[in-house]
């Protein structure tokens, strides 16, 4: 079975061969997984409350029994915190998300979900989990050594970052 990276790297090869394209055969494979995952969902969120990366977060706050700093939240999903300020920033004005200063330290922010950024959640994620059972659906027997691969891969990852 040809891959998608082979013709590249043959490329690469040729025109530089003094270069190691192997990491290729894993990044392609991902870097596409990655563009497919998006084209699979990104009609979920036309018509809803929440974009993608909106809903990224508020999973993150959905079942949080306290209100959580808006640092660690960025931390935990590996966000600038500016990405992090600028989401939540959208999704406070939609009264989402509610950000009251943090009585331990003035410079940091707590941040919960609102009962409508709850709603929001709760109507949303039903319908993307079942949209990728239906594209996960092909893996059959061979699920359980992805998820392996997949897992081995973030804990080489994360021990390098």
């Amino acid at each position: 079975m040809s891959r998608s990276t082979d013709r590249v790297r043959e490329l690469w090869a040729a025109a530089r061969p003094d270069l190691d394209t192997s990491p290729m055969e894993v990044i392609g494979p991902l870097k596409r997984v990655i563009a497919l995952l998006g084209e699979a969902l990104d009609p979920l969120y036309v018509d809803a409350a929440l974009t993608g990366t909106e809903l990224d977060v508020c999973l993150r706050l959905r079942h949080d029994p306290s209100p959580t700093i808006a640092r660690r939240l960025a931390d935990q999903m590996r966000h600038s915190r500016a990405a992090i300020s600028k989401t939540l920033t959208r999704l406070e004005s939609r009264g989402l998300v509610v950000r009251e200063p943090s009585p331990a330290d003035r410079r940091a922010s707590l941040v919960r979900l609102t009962p409508a950024g709850e709603a929001a959640v709760d109507a949303i994620f039903p319908r993307q989990l079942a949209r990728e059972a239906e594209l996960l659906e092909g893996l059959g027997a061979d699920r359980e050594r992805v998820i392996e691969a997949l897992n081995l891969l973030a804990d080489v990852l994360g021990k390098r970052m």
